[in-house]
């Protein structure tokens, strides 16, 4: 084995338990933090530093065109889904009433709902609201 591949596959293993390590942070915060939002947070940023982690130290182990291509593809889309998850989930918990708003520094979504019509949520047709 070549001095590059051994430096790989140590920087690969770090890279992985790191990764790991970043990972069990976040779903520790996520059962200790008290609200929604504050496990919204715990479940995409450190994840996501995490899940990238894992795919580098992954992408240094394997070292083949058609691994590196898969794992970027894996990045990408875990990247672009885990945000908006981690967005509806507040938003929902917002609507429904789960999140303390008297906790909330800035709200936004307050001055937009109560501008509805009371006649039901317009987000449904014929305004029945489910």
């Amino acid at each position: 084995m070549s001095a590059w591949a051994q430096t790989a596959d140590t920087a690969g293993a770090v890279l992985l338990f790191l990764g790991a390590a970043v990972s069990l942070l976040g779903a520790i915060g996520m059962l200790r933090l008290p609200d929604v939002l504050s496990r919204g947070h715990a479940a995409t940023n450190p994840q996501a530093l995490g899940m990238l982690l894992v795919l580098g130290g992954v992408a240094l182990r394997l070292r083949t065109g058609i691994d590196l291509g898969t794992l970027g593809l894996i990045g990408f889309f875990q990247l672009l889904t885990g945000p908006v998850a981690a967005h509806l989930v507040a938003r929902v918990a917002y609507r429904t009433g789960y999140v303390g708003r008297e906790g909330l520094v800035f709200d936004d979504l307050d001055r937009e709902l109560s501008r509805r019509p009371s006649g039901g949520d317009t987000a449904f047709p014929g305004g029945t609201g489910r």
